[in-house]
């Protein structure tokens, strides 16, 4: 370890870049491109043995060299990013790694949220951080159900969802996630959804925070990426999701179905391999169409984006509260 120097590794330079690459794809690691920081940790002969990244309060792409295994310099490494971390202000920190570097990560004060078995492991740097989280959650009474969305923007095809689940059910807790990744913030978002549900009065609000479809655990459904590394990160958002079911008594969980995108389909199709083996029962509702065309966020977005966006198509996508927002903003010529 003496012989060790630690430095950022900047990635735009291209020979650090490729040495880079080279070292994640020889430990069978995927290249992850929306990173913020990078270190590398490099031997005396200048070459990179070592590496790891942040992005926002995320920890992500970790390498050891095999040759250099059970030198502690994957410990190095993480404990130089939580300094770094730190430093810029981010105290609450979360990554997703193999199961089997699980051991290493506990020694350094995370703690375990879910797993997918022999897969990856979702944690945290503070010992009750989920935990505080579940306990500040509104409950609700009767039967419970559950809606996770994005809502970029909100559209008659999340209204419709929301209907439904509100009609067949006592409560309704509905998520929105919380990261600004999107193209509208999630003040913007908060703001359409709540008014566009005020005459539905068994809902409750709440915020995923960084624990579903977020970039710590799912950067997937914000980023592309392969199929499978789609699936795992979806199959662990599943995992953290029946940790809120449970606390909510949750047995139900509704989502529409998705003919676009490919995320969102395969997000689905864990859902349904999963949910029901917790006893939570998955609602794929039929998407809302409108002059023969199926209502999507991304369809609204994609038509914003129109030299001159066509407010009569628009009008019929929208809930009145969106469009005026959308009208407002001079985002519909």
């Amino acid at each position: 370890m003496d012989d060790i120097m630690l430095r950022q590794l900047d990635r735009r330079d291209p020979a650090a870049a490729a040495e880079w690459r080279r070292l994640l794809e020889q430990e069978g690691i995927h290249e992850d491109p929306h990173l913020d920081y990078t270190a590398g940790a490099y031997d005396r002969h200048e070459r990179l043995v070592a590496t790891g990244s942040c992005f926002r309060n995320t920890l992500r792409c970790f390498a050891v060299d095999g040759a250099h295994r059970g030198e502690g310099l994957l410990n190095t490494v993480v404990s130089h990013l939580v300094e770094y971390q730190y430093g810029r202000g981010n105290c609450h920190l979360l990554l997703h790694t193999k199961c089997c570097n699980l051991p290493v990560f506990r020694d350094l004060g995370f703690h375990e949220i879910a797993r997918v078995e022999g897969q990856v492991v979702f944690l945290e740097n503070r010992p009750h951080g989920f935990e505080s989280y579940l306990s500040r959650l509104q409950r609700g009474h009767g039967r419970q159900a559950a809606i996770v969305m994005n809502a970029n923007p909100f559209t008659l095809g999340h209204r419709r969802l929301v209907e439904t689940a509100c009609r067949e059910n006592d409560t309704v807790h509905l998520f929105l996630v919380s990261e600004d990744v999107s193209q509208f913030s999630f003040s913007v978002r908060k703001q359409l959804v709540v008014q566009g549900t005020r005459d539905l009065h068994n809902l409750i609000f709440h915020e995923t925070g960084s624990y579903l479809i977020s970039t710590a655990v799912f950067p997937s459904y914000f980023f592309p990426s392969s199929e499978a590394i789609t699936q795992i990160q979806a199959a662990l958002d599943c995992k953290v999701f029946l940790r809120i079911a449970q606390a909510l008594d949750v047995t139900s969980r509704y989502v529409g179905q998705e003919p676009f995108s490919p995320t969102t389909a395969v997000y689905n199709e864990m859902l349904r391999r999963i949910l029901p083996e917790h006893g939570v029962t998955l609602r794929e509702i039929p998407r809302f169409s409108a002059d023969n065309t199926v209502i999507s966020a991304s369809k609204v977005r994609s038509l914003l984006s129109e030299p001159q966006s066509q407010a009569s198509r628009l009008i019929k996508l929208l809930p009145p509260t969106t469009y005026q927002y959308l009208t407002g903003a001079h985002l519909i010529k």
